[in-house]
């Protein structure tokens, strides 16, 4: 996708459409587990530890369910805060400690299957 001028990756009206995502992988357990479908929410403002769909520079193809931990200055990027983002199973899990800074594209606000609910801040 080309970058849309609110959010990186997201262009125009489609940057506030809510997107499906199935997370694969087991680095969110026990808040998300391989083969969840959560509902991710471009638009919404990422808060400190919220969960998140999130991308790192260093892998731009590849789009991550992890837990948002820490901002950093945006130092004048026009493509999104960069945001220290880890899984809740740090064995488990390649985030920010080993990719660095990510990208927040949307916040993950439920949990749609096997268990609907609404996913808490921690």
């Amino acid at each position: 996708m080309r970058r849309g001028a609110g959010r990186p990756e997201f262009p125009g009206r489609w940057r506030w459409v809510p997107l499906r995502v199935t997370v694969r992988g087991g680095s969110m357990a026990p808040t998300l587990h391989d083969g969840d479908v959560v509902l991710a929410v471009p638009g919404l403002r990422p808060r400190d530890g919220a969960v998140a769909l999130v991308r790192w520079p260093q892998r731009p193809g590849q789009l991550s369910v992890k837990r948002l931990a820490l901002r950093f200055p945006d130092e004048g990027r026009d493509d999104g805060a960069r945001w220290f983002a880890v899984g809740d199973a740090p064995a488990a899990s390649t985030d920010s400690r080993t990719l660095g800074p990510a990208v927040a594209l949307a916040v993950v606000t439920h949990r749609l299957w096997p268990r609907p609910g609404r996913l808490r801040r921690r």
